[in-house]
């Protein structure tokens, strides 16, 4: 009787231990939330959302949102949701290492990508590449030729000439005038993207075969331009080539309406004049004006796709004080996640070195684009264009909804419209 009694007890116990190993297994499953919940693949980069370049920082946020929520719609990346980690640099270079050094060491990323705009570009290449991450630098100009690194790829359609794709266009335009203008004025923010772009304008002043006869660069937290625009009029150039950040875009055209001058052709590397509320802000004094741009609506660049981005990102940027249409920003950024799901599917890996290979190799399909890398990191192919304001009214944004108040210069693959030339002719 004992017996069967330690022998009943000892099965009750058997019992309980198992139902309570079960009853923990299943609690420690139930505090677990799914795989794809709890361990999401994090994009980490910085975007200016405030400072001088805050306008363009916000329409990126924007379409890499637009991707990222596409990517998980259709169930993410490698069966993980994607999570954007991002911090706002202020648009100061100087902000930009710490925060790339917190995304990866900190934040603790998969991917990295950006930042945007060559002055963080170069400021966070040496924390980027102290790490060996691969990178999708977004609308940098030039920076990799300071570094030459393997997992540097830039969204900027430059293409195998660097530098000097950004003023080629206004060179080879000015040349091809009659009779062909002599001289230049090349003013310049002292600042990196400024300084490189006119790194390629004397470059390209050179081989056309024009004599410079100004050149100067000015601090970046400049607010009066009026001297120094004096002083390039004193100069008499025939061709002035500017390369200035938004607020400084603004200020310089103000100031040429104002004294008056008027070379035989005005423009360069303005990034504000790419922001339609600063189109509509200037108005009627653009006109004349001749700018690059690396993305304008037209029919050659109506990409599969980007329609649709472009109309979401209009909705989301309704009541937000940015640039209602993207034209200039909007297609890149949306890109650039693109690229990174496409290496990142086709390779199964988040590996650097993979990745960075897989770049290096194949070409992508975006809404801005078919695009393929060179060695160096940049397009293999470019395709900058040149566009001139053309009678534009006053307070109107919908005039720069269809491009028809840009016409595209050049190339001539793109060419749109015709240069009114001398400037002082389009402004009467």
């Amino acid at each position: 009787m004992v017996w069967r009694l330690a022998k009943a007890r000892a099965g009750q116990i058997r019992r309980v231990v198992v139902a309570a190993a079960m009853t923990a297994a299943l609690l420690l499953l139930a505090s677990q939330p799914p795989a794809s919940a709890a361990e999401p693949i994090k994009v980490g980069f910085s975007m200016a959302m405030t400072g001088g370049v805050a306008q363009n920082g916000k329409q990126l946020l924007i379409a890499l949102q637009l991707w990222r929520d596409d990517v998980n719609a259709k169930g993410g990346l490698l069966g993980r949701p994607v999570e954007l980690v991002h911090y706002d640099d202020q648009s100061n270079p100087s902000n930009v290492p710490g925060i790339y050094t917190k995304l990866i060491s900190v934040d603790k990323v998969d991917l990295i990508l950006g930042p945007y705009a060559t002055n963080m570009v170069a400021a966070a290449m040496p924390v980027i590449m102290e790490n060996n991450k691969t990178t999708i630098t977004i609308l940098g100009v030039g920076v990799n030729r300071h570094f030459n690194y393997s997992r540097y790829f830039s969204m900027v359609p430059v293409g195998p000439e660097g530098v000097k794709a950004f003023s080629k266009g206004f060179f080879e335009l000015a040349a091809a005038q009659q009779p062909k203008p002599q001289t230049v004025a090349i003013l310049a923010a002292d600042a990196e993207f400024a300084t490189t772009s006119a790194d390629g304008a004397r470059e390209n002043a050179a081989a056309y075969g024009f004599k410079i006869v100004y050149d100067k660069s000015y601090p970046p937290p400049t607010t009066d331009f009026a001297p120094t625009v004096r002083a390039i009029q004193a100069a008499n150039p025939d061709l002035v080539f500017v390369a200035a950040y938004p607020p400084d875009s603004v200020g310089i055209v103000r100031a040429a309406h104002e004294i008056g001058l008027t070379p035989k052709m005005f423009g360069g590397t303005m990034i504000g004049l790419l922001i339609t509320p600063i189109k509509v802000q200037l108005g009627p004094i653009l006109d004349g004006v001749v700018i690059m741009e690396s993305f304008v609506p037209a029919p050659t660049f109506d990409f599969p796709g980007l329609a649709d981005v472009l109309k979401r990102y209009r909705a989301a940027a309704a009541g937000e004080k940015i640039d209602p249409f993207g034209y200039g920003f909007v297609p890149f950024g949306y890109a650039t996640g693109q690229i990174l799901a496409q290496a990142v599917e086709a390779t199964k890996s988040l590996d650097q070195n993979t990745l960075a290979d897989y770049m290096h190799t194949h070409s992508f399909q975006t809404v801005a684009g078919d695009i393929a890398f060179a060695k160096d990191g940049e397009w293999a192919k470019p395709r900058i264009v040149f566009t001139q304001f053309q009678n534009v009214a006053p307070n109107d944004i919908e005039q720069f909804a269809d491009g028809g108040k840009q016409p595209i210069l050049w190339p001539p693959q793109y060419k749109t419209g015709d240069m009114i030339y001398p400037y002082a002719a389009a402004r009467k």
